[in-house]
Parts: C-alpha cells; structure tokens; sequence
C-alpha cells in the first residue's frame, strides 16, 4: 500500500484484492474461534450453548458475581445481561443467590452444569492458542498477542481521551 493510502483506496486502485480492515480482520477471527469453540461444545455435552452466553460464562468462577459488574467486564449493557442470564438459568448453566455482602443484591452463579462448560471452554480455547502458537512460534504469537491486546485497550478507550 502506497503512504497515505487508505484501506478503501488500496481495494479501488488495481483491481487487486482488498486488504482487510482491523474490524474485518478482529470479526472474521471472532467468527472462526465462535465456530470451533462451539461446535467442540457441543459435540461435549453443552448444545445449548450460544455465542451470546459467553457475555456471562466467560467471566464467572465458582463464586459467581453482581450482573453489575458481569456487564462491566463484558462491556454489555446491564438489561441484555439480565436477558442473557434468564435464558442460562432456564437452561441450567446458572442461578441466582442472595450475595453474602449484601444480602438485597444477587450474585450470578454457575451451576455444576455452568462449571463444566466453563471448564470445557477455557480448555478449548487454551488448545486453540496452542496450535496458533505452535504455528507462529512462541516469540510471534506474544508479539501479536501483547500488540493486539494494545490495540484492544486502546479501542476501548476512544472516547475517553
């Protein structure tokens, strides 16, 4: 790409094929690690399991948390967190206890059936970057890894600044 070309430009001139974007390039590697995460899944007892879930099991332990502060970690809204933690308790994955702090405000809390897909999860995803690993080799993977967390904080922060 010539200096101070942009990505669109770059895919106009030349009829070449266009170089994805950040958001293409973030979206098309969420859709691929969703697509094997949940297919292992399922083929490991846990069908039910949605893309969406993960707004919530993906950031509980054993003890649970507030919905509050599920919402901060997954950057969500509070209401679609409620939402999404209705539809795993009907499904079994969690419930909802008096939180021993503060006994008006409820913690979420994964069930056996929540713990064994979390547990399940994380062993995939840690077999996922292995193989990345392995096929980059350790010093590019932790190169991209520390660069793409970067971009990822400094994403986040857009409109703080």
């Amino acid at each position: 790409m010539i200096k101070g070309e942009t990505v669109m430009d770059a895919a106009s001139t030349g009829g070449g094929r266009a170089v994805p974007d950040l958001g293409m390039l973030a979206g098309q590697l969420m859709r691929a690690l969703q697509e094997e995460l949940f297919q292992r899944l399922a083929e490991q007892g846990h069908p039910d399991v949605r893309p969406r879930h993960g707004t919530v099991l993906a950031f509980l332990d054993r003890d649970g948390l507030r919905a509050t502060e599920l919402a901060a970690r997954s950057g969500q809204h509070k209401q679609i967190v409620g939402t999404i933690v209705d539809e795993l308790a009907a499904l079994g994955y969690v419930r909802r206890e008096p939180d021993p702090a503060d006994r008006r405000a409820k913690r979420v809390v994964p069930t056996e059936h929540g713990l064994d897909e979390i547990a399940k999860a994380r062993a995939i995803l840690a077999a996922i970057e292995r193989r990345h690993r392995e096929e980059l080799g350790e010093e590019r993977f932790t190169a991209f890894k520390d660069a793409f967390q970067e971009i990822a904080r400094s994403q986040r922060a857009w409109d703080h600044s």
